[in-house]
């Protein structure tokens, strides 16, 4: 049994924060340059992906916030089974690192109470996601998602005879619904399977993919690749100004199901992909 101190997964999570809020993940940078290959330099699709180019490498230099919106603090925890953490609680700890990392460099506070709107102040409670994996080590991830995007994500509790088609319809309708609301090019994290609640689990763990990659599983990279190719041919484009780049990739996730049911959850994210893992 490996013993970690809460201090550490605190101090871990500072960093994480720090360096994710003021980068792009290098996928996403990559996949933003390649879809500036695929808009005519005279329009505004184009300008407005030179634009995202710029800002994001002026808030790399400067040290500042590749986004005013810093987000809802959501952290993915995975723990070893051989791993006793010492001194406080985990939930503890990482709220004390989100409390101190948005203090101290400047970070947009955006939690409040639900019903009176009243400020927590410190950017906490943070959104702790944790599973029990393998091991004697602990991996944790930071994705500050901005709620521009996270307003356009919707759930689907389809009937198993929608199939591969209804999940593909269902997430080309989520984009084409959000329209230039999310500042698109957009992300699309999918959740197939599970129940009501874990699908949406799964869509949000598949924001934490690399731009690029595909599923393991051939008819589920399918469906990832024909959804990328309806939703770039809706012609909304970047910032919705119209173009060929709707969307810079569909990353899935799935999970078993009951036999009468196909929950899908659609996670969408705009093209301020920030997160940044590390294991401890």
């Amino acid at each position: 049994m490996r013993s970690v101190h809460s201090s550490v997964i605190e101090n871990t999570v500072y960093r994480l924060i720090e360096k994710a809020c003021l980068n792009l993940t290098p996928s996403c940078l990559h996949a933003l340059k390649e879809a500036t290959k695929q808009e005519d330099p005279k329009n505004a699709s184009r300008f407005a992906l030179d634009t995202v180019l710029q800002n994001a490498t002026t808030a790399a230099t400067e040290h500042m916030p590749v986004c005013q919106d810093t987000g809802y603090a959501v952290i993915l925890a995975e723990i070893g089974q051989d791993v006793h953490i010492e001194g406080d609680q985990l939930s503890d700890a990482v709220n004390r690192g989100v409390r101190r990392a948005y203090e101290d460099f400047c970070l947009r506070k955006s939690i409040c109470d639900p019903l009176t709107r009243i400020n927590t102040t410190d950017n906490t409670p943070a959104a702790l996601h944790t599973e029990i994996v393998a091991g004697n080590k602990i991996k944790l991830t930071f994705l500050p998602k901005g709620f521009g995007s996270e307003n356009m994500s919707r759930l689907y509790m389809l009937t198993p005879a929608n199939g591969k088609k209804g999940i593909v319809d269902a997430i080309v309708e989520t984009v084409k619904l959000a329209g230039s609301k999310p500042c698109p090019p957009v992300i699309c994290g999918v959740g197939i399977g599970g129940t009501f609640d874990t699908c949406a689990f799964l869509a949000k763990k598949a924001l934490t993919r690399e731009l690029g990659s595909f599923h393991p599983r051939e008819d589920v990279a399918a469906i990832e690749k024909e959804s990328l190719q309806k939703i770039n041919s809706l012609g909304i484009g970047p910032q919705g100004f119209g173009g060929n780049v709707t969307a810079l990739g569909v990353l899935c996730e799935i999970a078993p199901t009951h036999i009468a049911g196909l929950p899908v959850a659609i996670n969408i994210q705009c093209h301020c992909m920030r997160c940044e893992s590390e294991i401890i």
